[in-house]
């Protein structure tokens, strides 16, 4: 079975990282970085980076743009980041997604890439 790219999507909840503090985040974000190499060192990650909180919601209607700058206040949760990981299958990409620092405080949603038309 030829492997297939998946991604977990770090899914936290809204003002949990200023709640945390400084010292904290540091602590979590070092918890992050060694799980990420031990994915490198396993040869299974493509890529991975954290988020910031802020962003941007950009549309497109009949030609004309329309951009909303965040944070935006509705939103109970942010993605905070993601790993792409190159595995053979759904089993083995939720095993790493258990694993990830992340699902301590966090929720690891898992999804396979591919073809949006599919």
């Amino acid at each position: 079975m030829a492997a297939m790219p998946y991604l977990l999507l770090i899914i936290e909840p809204a003002g949990q990282r200023q709640d945390r503090g400084l010292d904290a985040g540091r602590e979590v974000y070092d918890r992050m970085r060694t799980y990420a190499d031990g994915l490198k060192a396993r040869g299974v990650l493509l890529g991975t980076n954290s988020l910031k909180s802020e962003g941007a919601r950009l549309t497109v209607q009949d030609g004309r743009q329309t951009v909303v700058d965040g944070p935006f206040t509705e939103a109970k949760e942010l993605v905070g980041g993601y790993f792409l990981l190159d595995v053979e299958t759904r089993a083995e990409a939720l095993a790493l997604a258990a694993e990830c620092p992340a699902a301590e405080w966090a929720t690891v949603e898992v999804r396979e890439t591919g073809p949006c038309y599919e």
